[in-house]
């Protein structure tokens, strides 16, 4: 592909992202924005400060940083604010659906009213769809590295707001959090009507995305680039059509992946997966939705051909109704006929 033809052809396409989690857009500017208005206090003196901290030598180091960091949110506006600021980034990158983890159990424990976190996302979620014409779906995470019994006692809190979310997820610290710990968690949400996800198969074995099927009955695998490591694993998922919201960048600055060249995303859709790129946390990772593409593609030297699929993959496997998946399509192949072959393909 041309220099600057990806880019171009990234831009135009409508697109969805189905693994982001809301506190991880915190950017460090509203950080402080919002820890001056709340009056919390931070140990870092400058954004800048904050900036050199985003060094991590995994996923706890992560973790810790990102706790810490949504300490400031306290109020309605304060989770208002933050996924307005994420939405508007969206609209500007011809983003057309989200769907968003959030952590409550991060927040309760911390005495922010659940109420007050639903509300203030929701209110974002609303002005976006009006203004921008983005879709969205709403999904609670569990957080792993707490108690299945914690996990039962927010699904009860969560209920009343039900038709607010279309599905329940499991993130956190995964290694030695595994997903059948949640399984009877998981079970009552599916009988409540909810579909569910769960994060397997990042740092934690592929084993782990084989219990978030079996013991947890999910319709996606956050991550699961493990799978590789299971040939039998990936002929099922295969199969199944089971997708993977994997997140390229996220998986480097976690140590993952040393490279992005050494990402194996390709490789998982040589391999007949059904992969769609997020950003996960892109505040903390270096890059949103349309920065992954671009550098999965430079890196990786995706064709257009592969661009395309990814995108379209990012529709297929939401939660969307088929008609606006339809809808979807059609408007990306519209674009993709609209921009015409690249030139440096000649």
């Amino acid at each position: 592909m041309s220099a600057d033809r990806a880019p171009a052809l990234i831009q135009a396409l409508p697109k969805a992202e189905l693994h982001l989690h809301i506190e991880g857009t915190l950017e460090p500017e509203l950080m402080f924005e919002i820890a001056a208005r709340n009056d919390v206090r931070l140990r870092f003196a400058t954004v800048e400060d904050l900036g050199a901290a985003y060094a991590f030598e995994g996923l706890q180091s992560f973790l810790d940083l990102y706790y810490e960091g949504m300490r400031v949110l306290l109020h309605q506006r304060d989770f208002f604010d933050l996924a307005a600021a994420y939405l508007d980034r969206m609209a500007a990158e011809g983003v057309r659906h989200v769907e968003v983890f959030f952590d409550p159990q991060a927040h309760t424990g911390r005495g922010v009213p659940l109420e007050a976190v639903v509300a203030g996302l929701r209110a974002a979620l609303a002005l976006a769809r009006g203004e921008y014409g983005i879709t969205s779906h709403l999904i609670p995470c569990f957080l792993r590295h707490l108690s299945a019994e914690a996990a039962m006692a927010t699904l009860t809190a969560l209920l009343p707001h039900r038709e607010h979310f279309v599905a329940v997820g499991l993130d956190s610290s995964e290694r030695g959090n595994p997903p059948e710990k949640f399984a009877s968690v998981f079970g009552r949400a599916r009988a409540e009507g909810f579909l569910t996800v769960a994060h397997a198969g990042e740092e934690g074995p592929p084993d782990y995305i084989r219990q978030a099927l079996d013991d947890l009955g999910v319709s996606r695998i956050d991550h699961g680039v493990r799978c590789l490591e299971d040939p039998a694993l990936v002929r099922r998922l295969a199969e199944a059509r089971i997708p993977l919201t994997v997140c390229p960048l996220s998986n480097v600055r976690l140590r993952v992946f040393e490279r992005l060249e050494d990402h194996p995303l390709a490789d998982l859709m040589d391999a007949g997966l059904h992969v769609t790129v997020n950003s996960d946390d892109p505040a903390y990772f270096g890059g949103y939705l349309s920065a992954n593409l671009i550098a999965c593609q430079r890196a990786l030297a995706l064709s257009e051909a592969d661009l395309v699929a990814l995108v379209r993959n990012g529709f297929t496997a939401s939660f969307l109704a088929e008609d606006e998946k339809r809808a979807a399509l059609a408007e990306i192949d519209r674009e993709v006929a609209r921009l015409g072959p690249d030139p440096a393909a000649h």
